[in-house]
């Protein structure tokens, strides 16, 4: 399956290096106008090539609007985005037929297609996939934001390097906008330095990183979502592992909470302004699977980029023998700064799908 969402369905075509990929994005209701500069600026974000901490492959990421926007305005028909690929280089994957690269889904897929996979440039499996999403997800919080929803993610770490965290409890429109417009977003700019530098050694030393992307979601009102298996956590979660290289999500004080007792997890209540709030936000806004009126703060952790310069041990497939494989093409040594703008647009996607229930 190739597709999210209960009501707000989205469904996510092509491969890396076939004639392009898109999406379907389906029951958007008629008649919200979308300002497609600010839909462009998201791309613009995600988009490779330029940047050293990404991979110099260029592409424009040029949304086609082939149905559902007439005049900047939804028709209610299926929103349809194809992106043209331009920039392929798929002879750097002749050495890798037959010997998966570790750490991809080379073996896998080859084990579930029997071998049929397209393997230029991870095929189905890349996160040249994210653009049509990064599409998707720009038209989606534009919505929101018309319901008074707003969304904002940062770099929260790379590598060892961390960044100041979303105050929990209150994370003001200013900040929102000025890290919705970054392609470096941070919340302490100070930071970007030593980022960089490790990036860097990594580039260098033909290895890559990983790292943090935290993101909040303000002006969700209290009661949206469900217990159980229909809980804003499992909707989300869902989501974000469907962006490659996800390893790991948690939400409000996550992990960090199994440290604490319950006197100092709790997050006490009080009216404040005629409002229910709470004091603290160790929840991440979230009780029993529904929200709780205060930012939904979560953040997903990825794993190094697994296309790396160095020689590897893998397996050749045809011969059935042991042997070492050095990956060519381009590669990000770093996804993360990429990975924030397309961590806001799935959020934008789930969190429509469940307002609109």
């Amino acid at each position: 399956m190739s597709t999210y969402g209960d009501r707000i369905k989205l469904a996510v075509f092509g491969e890396s290096h076939g004639a392009g990929i898109g999406c379907v994005l389906e029951n958007i209701p008629a008649g919200f106008e979308i300002n497609m500069d600010k839909v462009y600026a998201q791309m613009a974000r995600r988009a490779p090539g330029k940047d050293k901490t990404a991979t110099p492959r260029l592409e424009k990421d040029f949304p086609e609007i082939k149905s559902g926007i007439l005049d900047g305005v939804t028709t209610g028909a299926p929103i349809v985005c194809f992106i043209e690929n331009t920039n392929t280089k798929s002879g750097d994957y002749s050495n890798i037929l037959d010997k998966p690269r570790p750490a991809h889904a080379d073996y896998t897929a080859y084990v579930k297609y029997n071998g049929k996979n397209d393997i230029r440039g991870g095929g189905h499996f890349s996160g040249r996939l994210t653009a049509p999403i990064v599409f998707a997800g720009a038209v989606a919080r534009q919505i929101l934001e018309s319901k008074g929803i707003k969304i904002a993610a940062h770099i929260a770490s790379i590598a060892d390097v961390e960044d100041e965290r979303f105050n929990p409890v209150s994370v003001n429109d200013e900040l929102i906008d000025r890290l919705n417009t970054e392609s470096f977003a941070l919340i302490d700019k100070n930071r970007e330095e030593a980022m960089r530098a490790a990036v860097e050694a990594a580039r260098q030393g033909l290895d890559s990183v990983g790292g943090v992307v935290e993101c909040a979601v303000t002006g969700m009102p209290a009661g949206i979502g469900g217990p159980l298996f229909d809980g804003i956590e499992g909707k989300l979660s869902q989501a974000l592992f469907g962006i490659p290289a996800v390893k790991g999500v948690e939400f409000g004080a996550g992990f960090e909470s199994s440290k604490l007792r319950g006197s100092e997890n709790n997050d006490s209540f009080e009216y404040k302004d005629g409002k229910v709030v709470t004091t603290t936000n160790n929840c991440g806004g979230i009780l029993g699977g529904i929200s709780d009126g205060m930012p939904i703060i979560f953040r997903a952790a990825f794993k190094p980029t697994p296309s790396i310069a160095k020689e590897q041990k893998t397996v050749n497939l045809s011969t059935g023998e042991n042997t070492t494989l050095e990956i060519k093409g381009r590669h990000d040594p770093c996804i993360v700064p990429r990975a924030v703008s397309v961590v806001e647009a799935v959020a934008a996607i789930a969190v429509l799908d469940m307002v609109m229930i």
